[in-house]
């Protein structure tokens, strides 16, 4: 039986809330955390939906090749940017600088 949407992008929140200060994950990172590796996409349905919820950083999970593709989910075309750069990572054209020395990876679960 498949779970249902909240529970998973409940499941996905509590990834997301461990990513540490001044580093950035993927969506697909994140659904191979999950154990669903095929849910990249659903994951960030998930990032969408959560903007309601602060304790989210949302503004962490890119995708695979660092682009801040979920930039437009937020206030101001800049923000996900300035809430990377106040952490000290740098964003050229929407590409985080240095990605693969930012990334974390999430446990595997």
């Amino acid at each position: 039986m498949s779970e249902s949407p909240d529970n998973f992008f409940e499941r996905v929140y509590a990834v997301a809330r461990q990513i540490p200060f001044g580093r950035v994950t993927s969506y697909g990172a994140i659904a191979k955390a999950l154990g669903t590796a095929r849910s990249a996409r659903m994951v960030g349905w998930a990032m969408n939906a959560s903007h309601n919820k602060d304790d989210v950083p949302a503004h962490r999970v890119v995708n695979r090749k660092g682009l801040l593709t979920g930039k437009f989910h937020f206030d101001g075309t800049n923000l996900m940017q300035q809430l990377l750069e106040n952490e000290g990572i740098k964003v050229v054209d929407n590409q985080i600088i240095d990605f693969e020395k930012h990334f974390w990876q999430p446990e595997v679960s």
